[in-house]
């Protein structure tokens, strides 16, 4: 029998395994704190105790690392913004909130970001760039505002502490998710259809940034699995396909590129309907996507992608945390069965049974409970 270690990194370089690897996602993924006793942490409730064993004990274990923040404009990660932003932390009606004021070109700029006590779950109540005329200011930001001091310390101590438990994932947004995050999606949706060009000075503002980043981490910590997150937003339903080659493949491939030239694997993280962007994710020499979403939330069938990409593509997925949190346990275990099935069945790269995302309330009922009990047990007994 292989270890969870040995078991991804094969499924990784299309090697033979020995059963499908079963990942949870965030659980076991994210760095949480459950005997942390802060009352917005939900992950102190009781009931999420077992999920979380569950998921060190017999899930192949993929930890979510970055060793630097994510957000462009965060002036924690980015000592240098700090000349031109203000941070005010307050708790409103036992919400967390955050306003930051950004004075550059003339103009202020401000954001609102707010976190309940119930749910694991960031809001923004007010982007950053309202119009363009805040988008050209923002572009008038010196570049090295956007650097940050790497240390990938801390990636490699993870990895020694998980051992042959499993693998440590480097977490990354690309540019068009560090675009998108700057503008409400309705304003964002609109400059990306009617100003490519502004919209292609942000990416190329935001991209230098993030591919020295990925450089230098590649190069102190290579031969690793990452996610890039991002591409979505240039996807069904968001935009047509033919932006995905304007604002993904532009931006993005050369962060896939410096990743696998130091022998690391780049996972592209995209919901929605993937089917007409499939060819542009292998086009970028990608090893991997998720999360693979069946319709209606998604727009392919497993057993298709397998057929037609899985040669090229290791696949995560196929499924939906709504199943997990809300579908009976005896049909829950056929959907289990059937990704399975279409994921390992003929010939492939690779196949990593997985929800597409997490809980993030306070409890973990008895049904979710069992049903990521099934993912384990099915996917541990699994033979095609």
């Amino acid at each position: 029998m292989m270890t969870r270690r040995e078991r991804l990194t094969a499924t990784l370089r299309g090697d033979p395994v020995d059963r499908p690897a079963v990942n949870f996602y965030e659980v076991g993924g994210f760095e949480i704190a459950p005997s942390d006793q802060d009352e917005f942490n939900v992950y102190n409730d009781p009931s999420w105790r077992p999920l979380l064993q569950l998921a060190e004990e017999r899930s192949d274990l993929i930890r979510m690392r970055s060793p630097v923040r994510s957000r462009s404009w965060d002036p924690e990660a980015a000592p240098s913004l700090r000349e031109f932003l203000q941070v005010q932390k307050y708790t409103e009606d036992r919400w967390h909130c955050t306003r930051r004021t950004l004075r550059v070109g003339g103009r202020v700029l401000s954001s609102v970001t707010r976190r309940g006590y119930a749910v694991d779950t960031v809001w923004t109540t007010e982007h950053l760039l309202k119009n363009t005329s805040d988008a050209e200011a923002y572009l008038q930001l010196p570049d090295d505002i956007h650097a940050r001091t790497i240390d990938v310390s801390g990636l490699i101590a993870e990895d020694e502490r998980l051992g042959d438990r499993g693998i440590v994932m480097v977490d990354t947004e690309d540019p068009i998710c560090a675009a998108a995050s700057l503008f409400d999606m309705a304003t964002f949706l609109t400059i990306a259809l009617t100003e490519p060009t502004l919209l292609h000075r942000l990416l190329e503002k935001l991209a230098r940034p993030l591919y020295a980043r990925t450089e230098q981490v590649s190069a102190l910590f290579p031969g690793h699995l990452w996610r890039i997150y991002g591409p979505e937003y240039a996807a069904e339903p968001f935009l047509p396909p033919r932006l995905f080659r304007e604002y993904v493949l532009r931006y993005t491939g050369p962060m896939v590129k410096i990743i696998k030239k130091h022998g690391g694997f780049a996972r592209i993280h995209c919901h929605g309907r993937i089917g007409a962007v499939l060819d542009q994710i292998c086009e970028m020499d990608a090893d991997a996507t998720d999360p693979v979403e069946p319709p209606p939330q998604g727009d392919v069938h497993l057993r298709d992608v397998r057929r037609a990409y899985g040669d090229r593509l290791v696949l995560f997925g196929n499924i939906e945390v709504s199943d997990i949190e809300v579908m009976e346990p005896s049909a829950f275990r056929r959907v289990v069965e059937r990704a399975l099935a279409e994921g390992t069945q003929g010939q492939g790269r690779g196949f990593v049974l997985m929800p597409s995302s997490a809980p993030n309330g306070r409890t973990i009922t008895s049904r979710t409970m069992k049903n990521y009990e099934t993912m384990v047990e099915r996917a541990e007994n699994w033979r095609p």
